[in-house]
């Protein structure tokens, strides 16, 4: 009785309905579990931050007419860049990207505060502006269009043969007289 029990579960090996199948199966199902999660969550999102790192906090606490521009390099830090014309404006400019694996990041949150000063160096007023304001560009096609006409490959390379006061000759031709 002993060798047929042995006998059956060894010739049922092979097959899903002896013990080592039963355990197989479960097995393959969690590791496929287990891979399915995994590739699901290598598909996620991944948010990065890009320029000054917002703390409302900080922004609320810049006062119009009370702060000057050491106090708000003192709380804000640098600007990300200054007005060059005009009133003397600081730009601190943040972005967060959230980027799928292969594909280019796309913008989900931009925010832009602007602080300008008066002439004193006090601060005249400070705006804050999101996405609303930002314009895609998208260039079109990988040339920049010139004005004049084409020329081809073998015009470009034998072009200027025979022809007087080309390029770095003098007003007389090649030789200068």
């Amino acid at each position: 009785m002993r060798q047929q029990t042995i006998r059956d579960l060894i010739g049922t090996m092979g097959h899903s309905t002896g013990i080592l199948g039963l355990a197989g199966s479960r097995f393959a199902k969690s590791a496929l579990l287990a891979g399915a999660v995994l590739t699901l969550g290598a598909c996620s999102s991944i948010r990065e931050s890009r320029g000054y790192v917002v703390d409302q906090v900080l922004l609320q606490s810049i006062q119009p007419g009370i702060d000057n521009q050491r106090s708000v390099e003192g709380t804000l830090g640098r600007p990300t860049f200054t007005s060059q014309y005009g009133e003397p404006t600081w730009y601190y400019i943040s972005s967060v990207t959230g980027r799928r694996p292969f594909v280019r990041p796309r913008i989900q949150s931009h925010a832009i505060t602007s602080v300008r000063f008066d002439e004193e160096g006090n601060v005249a007023s400070v705006e804050r502006d999101g996405m609303e304001n930002v314009v895609n560009l998208r260039p079109d096609g990988d040339k920049t269009p010139t004005l004049g006409r084409e020329r081809g490959f073998l015009e470009d390379l034998f072009g200027n043969i025979g022809q007087v006061g080309g390029v770095g000759a003098g007003p007389g031709g090649p030789g200068g007289s």
